[in-house]
């Protein structure tokens, strides 16, 4: 039976810090309360995303026909460009994994190699979204928007979706050319051409044919590229989500780098290696791991479904 003293001493030990929940540090006990608060809100857009993109199943776009833009192959490979991103945020967890080893084995060195591949691994994956958010604000073919909102694309008889430029001036549009047209010239270009039709988003690729078409297009008003009002892609929705989603998500990634480089300097100065451990590095290593599985399922979740 364990006496008086022996109670007390351990109530000590429990309020008076000297117990270690789960063998952590308080620093790290702080980080992964933080992490746990931020995954719940992570959870929260992904599953308020989730609930509209069934909602508006029949408006909402193919993530295979927005997200074409690799650099000099445009259009060719769907998803490519979005998966290189995966792979380079994947990696550079990875080398904070690297990082964190040498730290263990007091190697300055080692840890100042592996965190600057860390912190290039995530400009590169930011560069990356700044491209993939630049093409999407400005667009790719365009679109009209229809009186009850559906958005439609404008295709040639074989279905291939033809840009605002090829319809009105009747040739191939530039990759890096980004022309704004007025809603008359392109009904009046629509009109003119009865081989074209009009091609709903979504994986059915529901085609209305030109006959059908006239009186929509009749009231329909053209939208190009996509903001938090308008979306060529279909539903205003999708881009909403999309900016707000990987926008928090790149803000996180942003201050990841950030936190990074201010430790990566103290690395470089040797602050950590006087201290006698590397435990800020497994800190902000916890938060770029977590950043890196965010990721993952923001990948899985807008993209792939």
């Amino acid at each position: 039976m364990a006496t008086q003293a022996s109670v007390d001493q351990s109530n000590e030990n429990v309020w008076g810090g000297g117990n270690r929940p789960l063998g952590a540090s308080y620093g790290k006990l702080m980080m992964w309360y933080f992490l746990l608060s931020d995954a719940l809100t992570f959870s929260g857009f992904l599953v308020a995303y989730g609930l509209y993109r069934f909602k508006f199943e029949s408006l909402w776009p193919d993530p295979d026909a927005v997200f074409t833009h690799f650099p000099f192959v445009h259009g060719e490979y769907p998803l490519i460009y979005v998966a290189l991103m995966t792979f380079i945020l994947i990696m550079s967890s990875v080398t904070m994994v690297m990082a964190v080893n040498e730290g263990h084995k007091m190697n300055q060195k080692g840890v100042t190699v592996w965190m600057l591949a860390t912190i290039l691994g995530g400009a590169i994956f930011l560069g990356s979204q700044a491209w993939e958010w630049y093409h999407f604000i400005v667009g790719e073919h365009g679109a009209v928007r229809f009186e009850d909102g559906r958005m439609a694309k404008i295709a040639d008889a074989d279905g291939t979706v033809l840009s605002l430029h090829d319809i009105v001036h009747g040739s191939d549009t530039p990759h890096d050319h980004h022309e704004k047209f007025a809603t008359d010239e392109v009904i009046a270009a629509f009109k003119a051409d009865p081989s074209l039709q009009l091609l709903l988003p979504g994986k059915e690729r529901e085609i209305i044919n030109h006959k059908s078409a006239l009186p929509l297009v009749e009231n329909s008003y053209v939208v190009q590229g996509a903001n938090m009002k308008e979306n060529e892609y279909g539903h205003p929705l999708f881009a909403n989500f999309f900016f707000f989603i990987t926008g928090f998500h790149g803000f996180h990634v942003f201050t990841g780098v950030l936190l990074n480089f201010i430790i990566f300097v103290n690395i470089v100065k040797g602050t950590y290696q006087r201290r006698g451990h590397y435990e800020m590095v497994e800190k902000v290593g916890l938060y770029w791991h977590f950043v890196d599985l965010v990721w993952v399922f923001v990948f899985t979740f807008f993209y792939l479904v």
